[in-house]
């Protein structure tokens, strides 16, 4: 019965990291455009910059996927008279995601190995 709930422990375990893992993800994600999209309206320093992608963050907890994300900054494109297409935006999305998987895949490892150091 012990090894029954270990193996129970272990998947609610595992769940609860990947949910973890794809939130930082997601997050990173929603910045990397944030900032992009800040370099395209020349939002000007790298405070209002860094200001703006925590903004398209906070858009992206309203609904799951990125078309939160994607609205919010085509409308902002809109107002600022930036002619950039949705597919574009999307795009973006796109490549951001990759990098945004990598990032936190290669801090994790570093968080692993520090954990690991650590330890020993």
């Amino acid at each position: 019965m012990s090894t029954l709930n270990e193996r129970e422990k272990s998947f609610e375990n595992k769940y609860a990291n990947d949910q973890h893992l794809q939130f930082k993800v997601e997050a990173r994600c929603a910045k990397l455009v944030g900032l992009w999209a800040a370099k395209q309206m020349d939002l000007g320093d790298e405070s209002t910059c860094l200001s703006y992608a925590k903004e398209v963050v906070e858009s992206n907890l309203e609904e799951p996927g990125f078309d939160d994300v994607i609205r919010k900054v085509k409308a902002d494109f809109e107002n600022k008279k930036i002619e950039i297409s949705e597919h574009i935006i999307r795009e973006e999305v796109k490549k951001s995601l990759i990098e945004a998987k990598r990032q936190v895949m290669e801090e994790e490892k570093l968080e692993i190995y520090y954990d690991h150091y650590k330890e020993t």
